[in-house]
Formats: C-alpha cells, structure tokens, sequence
C-alpha cells in the first residue's frame, strides 16, 4: 500500500530550500563559482572538521546564503563523485524518510540533527535519483533573501528520471508537488514543469541516453549567459550541453566545474 509522507502539509513543506556541493576541493571550487557567479565565500568552522562554506551574494555576515560547501568525507571520498544536491523542507523529517522507504525508494543516511540549523536527511527516489530533506529550526535575524531571478540564485530544480510517469507520482506523493504543464520535446517525449503550492518550481523528463543515472540537476540564474560560459571555460571547468533556447525567453546550459560536478546555468540573455 503506498503511503503518503505527511497527513496535514504545511506551506513550506516541498519547498527547495538550499543547494550544496560536496567537492573534491573546497579551495579551487571556491575560486571557481566566485569567479562564474559572482559568490563569495563565508567560512563556518566545524570544530577538527572541514569546514563549512557558505556560498553568497555580496560581501560580509549579513549576505543572504544561496548555497553550501564541504569537502567530501575521507571515508567515502573513493566512492562519490563531486555533486551537487537540493534540500527540499518537510514537516517531518523521519515521517518522510520513512515515507520514502515504504514507497521504494532508499533513506541513504538516516535523519540526524545539525545544531541550529535542522534535522535532515539523505534520501533517493526508487530509480535512484538522490535528494536531501530538511525540517529546519526557526532563525532570527536572517538576511533577506535577493529578488527571484537574481544572478548567482538558483532558477530551476530539474529531475532526470527513469520513467517520468513514476517519478511525478512518487514525488506527488512525498512534497505534494502538483502537475502545471507538459511541454512536448518530440521524440525525447514530454517535459513536466511541476508546481509546488502552485507555483512552477521545476522539470521532469525521461533521462536523456548520455545521462549515465537518473539524477537531479541545479541551475543557477545568470546575468548573461555567453559571457558565463566563457568563464566557466577560463576556469578550468567544461560545458557539456548547451547554449539552448528553452520555452520561456530563457538560455540554458549543462556545465562541469573542474572537480567534475555538473550544474546549470540559466539566463534571459545571451
């Protein structure tokens, strides 16, 4: 029987609420996105571990974060590539995690408490596609968050999946993501844009050949896209797909950093 994440759902619950690099090196991956998007970078120590870095727009403590970055743990650091992942928030941590197991997909590291930010966890879809969820604890004194749309934010959360059909009916089910439209790419069959509380938050389509797994993939907006690509090359970092027109008036591209993360750029302008 398939089981729902949560009976009576906030509004925040399925919501994205953060994006993290797990890289290979913080300091040239640092170096990297502050030179292609523009971040700066503010250290938060965690005691004799790495640290923690915390990618933002603007200088000083009071910048809205966008994002985060750690260095991928000694212990697994053999078997994971540099990636990118999202944190979607829910009501409930252990209530979805659990939901994500009896509905076939897999609770990767089971849900933990990060002092004064939350109580997460690191789960995957049953086609594997992996994903963070988050209850996180109430803050004061948050920076406001930019413009949506703003350069260096992130513009668009898209799942490669295994089956599309599969995939939109297990998410629905976990975050309550609603269909808004399906766009037809022809031959690659249809693009789903989703809705969360009703408001386009992302794509689904049927993982393309080239893509080795199903996989979730982060575009950041960008003031002009050419230009970017081009720093993203003096970089040392490679672009795989693109430029694309997408429906919208949007331009996008599918981009590797030099430690072989990939992440999306997304502009208005060339």
């Amino acid at each position: 029987m398939l089981q729902t994440a949560t009976h009576t759902r906030s509004e925040t619950h399925g919501k994205f609420i953060w994006c993290e690099l797990m890289t290979s090196d913080t300091e040239a991956a640092g170096r990297f996105y502050a030179s292609v998007l523009g971040w700066s970078l503010n250290t938060m120590p965690m005691g004799e571990e790495e640290a923690y870095y915390l990618f933002q727009i603007g200088e000083g403590d009071k910048c809205p974060g966008i994002g985060g970055m750690m260095k991928i743990p000694a212990q697994i650091a053999g078997s994971m590539p540099s990636n990118w992942s999202g944190y979607v928030c829910v009501d409930d941590v252990d209530e979805t995690a659990r939901a994500f197991q009896e509905n076939g997909g897999t609770v990767h590291r089971q849900p933990d408490d990060i002092a004064g930010v939350g109580r997460f966890a690191v789960v995957a879809d049953p086609h594997g596609a992996v994903i963070n969820i988050m209850t996180p604890q109430p803050m004061q004194d948050m920076p406001a968050a930019p413009p949506e749309g703003s350069p260096g934010t992130v513009g668009w959360n898209e799942l490669y999946a295994a089956d599309l059909g599969e995939a939109f009916a297990f998410y629905e089910r976990m975050f309550g993501w609603t269909k808004d439209h399906d766009y037809d790419m022809g031959s690659m069959g249809p693009y789903r844009i989703f809705a969360e509380h009703g408001k386009p938050a992302g794509g689904m389509m049927k993982r393309p050949d080239g893509m080795p797994a199903p996989c979730w993939l982060y575009y950041f907006n960008i003031a002009g896209l050419d230009a970017a690509l081009e720093r993203v090359r003096q970089g040392g970092g490679q672009v795989v797909h693109g430029p694309s027109e997408v429906p919208g008036d949007s331009w996008i591209a599918h981009c590797l950093d030099p430690q072989g993360a990939m992440f999306g750029l997304v502009s208005t302008h060339r």
